[in-house]
Formats: structure tokens, sequence, C-alpha cells
């Protein structure tokens, strides 16, 4: 082990993967510097806008700064349809301007991206070195802000996820468990296949692979909890862990037109990353069960 403590940046720090990297860092014999764009009160934030390069330049430097994490990013995927230029500047611009910073620095980029660079068409899961093909605005920013920060030669790990949830911010998980607890039905999409995440598990993954010192490996890697599961499938498995009488009915996309398309498929194959950091990845209903226990505390 590198017995050197890294001082790690956080971007994007007050939203969901961020505040679950401020649990997991607290385990951390590194040093985190938590930023956002704003603060929030009980939370330590430096402030930074990512949208600014000498901004970011500054504070990287003031902070002597050896990795980089970007959990920043525009992620309201129907909304980027209209706020196209916002969703480009937090998904493309601002990773090319911390992929640069770190790049000068020589210190290492991890990025977070997702499953919706791909378009759907898939009937396995999907390897990293597929030919993307994002289906709206906020799948082709984030796929022009990893070519972002390919093209910067930083030293760098992007990590794709999917369907985030937490016991933080707005998400799936506690969405359902408020429609399930106070309707008598709901209906929910069947014919949309992923993986859950449990942003907890990303969060510990990320600080786990920084604690031995900056990691050889790089490039891009999938990372879900396991198996396959459709939204429907997802919404039923929450309403039972939490003891609701709700009745969860299966409906079709079709039936619930939304301005931005979604992925029929977008199961992430996660073999290369398990085979490089020797991970061990939960299927999905376990650390769900785990999550809803942590929400009814």
């Amino acid at each position: 082990m590198n017995d050197k403590k890294l001082n790690i940046l956080v971007t994007g720090a007050n939203g969901q993967l961020g505040c679950c990297l401020r649990d997991a860092a607290k385990a951390s014999r590194n040093r985190y510097i938590f930023t956002d764009i704003s603060d929030i009160p009980g939370l330590e934030t430096t402030l930074l806008d990512v949208c600014n390069p000498d901004t970011v330049d500054i504070v990287a430097d003031s902070e002597n700064v050896d990795v980089i994490i970007n959990c920043a990013g525009y992620t309201n995927v129907d909304k980027a349809e209209e706020e196209t230029r916002l969703a480009d500047e937090l998904n493309s611009v601002a990773a090319g301007n911390l992929a640069a910073t770190a790049k000068r620095r020589g210190a290492l980029l991890i990025h977070i991206s997702t499953d919706y660079i791909f378009g759907g068409d898939a009937s396995r899961p999907i390897p990293e070195d597929a030919p993307p093909a994002p289906l709206g605005v906020y799948g082709a920013t984030k796929l022009a802000g990893e070519n972002a920060v390919r093209s910067s030669a930083c030293r760098h790990i992007i990590l794709r996820t999917a369907w985030l949830y937490s016991k933080y911010g707005r998400n799936f998980v506690k969405t359902m468990l408020n429609l399930t607890a106070n309707h008598p039905e709901v209906k929910v999409v069947s014919d949309q296949l992923g993986t859950p995440t449990y942003g907890p598990n990303l969060a510990r993954f990320i600080t786990g692979i920084l604690e031995g010192g900056i990691p050889e490996q790089t490039g891009t890697y999938n990372f879900t909890d396991e198996g396959v599961c459709s939204w429907y499938d997802f919404a039923s498995e929450i309403c039972t862990l939490a003891g609701n009488s709700c009745k969860v009915t299966p409906c079709r996309t079709a039936d619930y037109p939304s301005r931005a398309r979604r992925p029929h498929y977008s199961v992430l194959d996660k073999s290369l990353v398990k085979s490089t950091f020797g991970v061990a990845i939960p299927h999905w209903t376990e650390p769900l069960r785990e999550c809803i226990a942590e929400l009814k505390k």
C-alpha cells in the first residue's frame, strides 16, 4: 500500500452519489474535498462551478488535488430535451474542464457516466466496447462528456452506471415507496429492462479502489448491481419489501409517452470491472432491502 494520503476532490457532492461518497469517505485514510455549485446547511461544501475552467484550476491547485471524482451533471432526462445547452454545459463541457485540469496536474479523473449512451436494442448484457447510440439529449451529452475525457489524454476511469438510488435525493425507490403507500394501484412500465444500482455500493467501490493509492487500472468500466429487471419488477419488489398493500400493475412505455425516449434494454455487463478490480457485486434485491430498512428508520 502507498503511504501517501490522496487529496480527492468530489464535484456534485450534494447530489445523490456525492452524498453517498460523503458517507463512504468517513472510513477512508484519504482526504476528501467536497464541492458543489451551492451549499446545503450542515454539509461542509467548497463552492465550485465546474463550468468555469479557471475556478476548477484554482480550487484543484489550492487543494493540491491528486484525484477528481466527477459526480456533477445534468440528470433530468426529459427536461434535457428542452434545456439542451445547459445539459451540454454540465455533462460535456464541464467534463472537459475537469479532464484538462487533471491532465495538467497529472491527476486521476474518475468520471461518472450512464447506460443512456446506448440505444437499447441489445438483448444481452452490454460490454464497454459496444457501439454507443444515445436516444436523446441526456445520453448524447453524457457520451460527449466521455469523449471529452478520453480526448484530453488525462489519466481516467469512466464508470457507467444505471438506475441509481439511495436514501438521498429524488429517486425511483423513494417515489415508489410514497406512491405504493398512498394509492390502491400504480402502473409501472414493464418493457424497459435494466439493473438498479445502490448508491452506497458504487460509492464504496470508488473510495475502496483509492485506498491503496492511485490505481494502475484505467479506462472505461460498467458498474451496476447484478441481475436484470424491469421498472415494474423493481416497483413490485419495493412495494413488497415495504409491506404496502398497493397493487402494482404492468403497462407499456407506449401507454405513457414521455418527452425523451428511454432504452428498452440497458443491462450493463460487469465482467470487466469484476475481473480488473476483484470486486464482488450483489444481486439488486439485496441492497434494495438494505435501503428500504434504512429509509424506514
